[in-house]
């Protein structure tokens, strides 16, 4: 049959991507102490495409996500973008998937294990030069829901203290050898807030979370502050992106903070 994509395009214009976008697909994601875990990931994938094409051919895109969907995808796409690229003769390929991880977590006092849910994100960008002459680059995101407790509120208030949910969102891009697991950065994440979040607590476990934040009162600016300086002193973080949402319980609005370095 007749391959009008291939056909021959005169207006001189080369995209720089074209692909295809939130397609709901199944993908095995490796854990790091547990089994793998099957995620269904949004996606978006995309190749450049040559001014003298008509266009791509997008059932490729898929074609490649249904061989790599019972694949181990670890914290990095790589494979799965350079498939892309040579099936589609491309010289640039991008990836973003975004999906929910979920962690099994202990209440902090009865033990109690009970999945945790977090949204999390690979995103990839390859260009291919020519013959081993290629440049990666990998982005890992995940956003981490926390409590905040008021540093004012407690030192003013004659008892008590306004708490709230914060939403921690972080990026970051790392060393090609190395290697960061999602559960670390969750992790490192959770513990520069005032307390970590549960899905499952028992009375015990309640009154623990509720003192615990409280004995540990943080701005928004604060928990900021501290998952920037773990960034920083992590060697092989080579750029970050922290947001810190505080979805504050006595205001209607947020309290927010950003920062991005590297």
């Amino acid at each position: 049959m007749k391959d009008i994509q291939s056909s021959k395009d005169t207006r001189g214009v080369e995209i720089q991507k074209v692909g295809i976008k939130d397609l709901e697909f199944p993908l095995v994601i490796q854990r790091k102490d547990a089994e793998d875990q099957v995620v269904y990931a949004n996606t978006k994938v995309s190749v450049s495409l040559p001014a003298h094409y008509k266009g791509t051919h997008m059932s490729r895109f898929v074609e490649v996500l249904n061989e790599w969907r019972n694949k181990e995808l670890s914290v990095d796409i790589q494979g799965c973008i350079a498939d892309v690229v040579e099936k589609l003769s491309a010289k640039s390929g991008y990836m973003k998937l975004k999906f929910k991880y979920f962690i099994d977590k202990k209440s902090p006092v009865t033990g109690i294990i009970a999945p945790m849910c977090y949204d999390c994100s690979f995103e990839g960008v390859l260009n291919n030069y020519g013959e081993e002459d290629e440049e990666y680059e990998f982005i890992l995101g995940v956003k981490v829901p926390v409590t905040t407790l008021c540093p004012c509120s407690k030192e003013i208030s004659q008892y008590g203290a306004h708490n709230q949910r914060a939403l921690v969102s972080v990026k970051i891009k790392y060393d090609d050898d190395a290697h960061i697991w999602l559960e670390d950065l969750i992790k490192m994440i959770e513990g520069c807030s005032s307390c970590e979040l549960y899905s499952l607590l028992k009375r015990e476990d309640e009154k623990y979370v509720t003192e615990h934040a409280y004995n540990n009162p943080k701005f928004v600016e604060d928990v900021l502050r501290d998952v920037v300086l773990e960034l920083r002193n992590n060697p092989v973080i080579d750029w970050f992106e922290v947001e810190c949402e505080s979805i504050e319980s006595i205001h209607n609005h947020s309290a927010w903070a950003y920062q991005k370095e590297g």
